[in-house]
């Protein structure tokens, strides 16, 4: 079991994964619902509007939005860009075609490469070995 510091609040907790400990990933997901439900009564609102009527960081809410959990439904609110290509877009790190191309590269390294097919080894004298389990002819 390995100890960590909580990014947020600097207790010490066990790691499990998450860099907050317990008591503040109950605090942020209390947040979370918060701005969801704001959101779902005020639509079109801010992120300033947003944070002032929650109370909830504006800092957070950008990060709920990087991790995909909300998406910017104005096309004329767009505030966050592509952190590949800098293209506008709603929610998350990447646009759609900067995913896509990772998601590509990725998978191009990951494949593994296919082998060649061996030719036949020939054996000391210099003739082909033949495959085990073949018969050989009368002689």
């Amino acid at each position: 079991m390995e100890l960590r510091n909580c990014t947020s609040c600097g207790r010490t907790f066990a790691y499990s994964g998450s860099e907050i400990c317990s008591r503040c990933g109950n605090t942020d997901e209390e947040d979370f619902q918060k701005v969801k439900e704001y959101l779902y009564d005020h639509p079109g609102a801010t992120i300033v509007e947003v944070s002032e009527e929650t109370e909830v960081s504006e800092k957070k809410i950008l990060r709920y939005l990087r991790e995909s959990r909300i998406e910017i439904r104005e096309e004329d609110n767009m505030m966050l860009d592509c952190e590949r290509c800098g293209a506008s877009i709603r929610s998350g790190r990447f646009c759609d075609k900067c995913s896509g191309e990772l998601k590509r590269e990725l998978t191009s390294v990951l494949k593994p490469k296919e082998k060649p097919l061996e030719k036949p080894k020939a054996n000391k004298t210099g003739t082909k070995m033949h495959i085990a389990g073949m018969r050989k002819k009368d002689k």
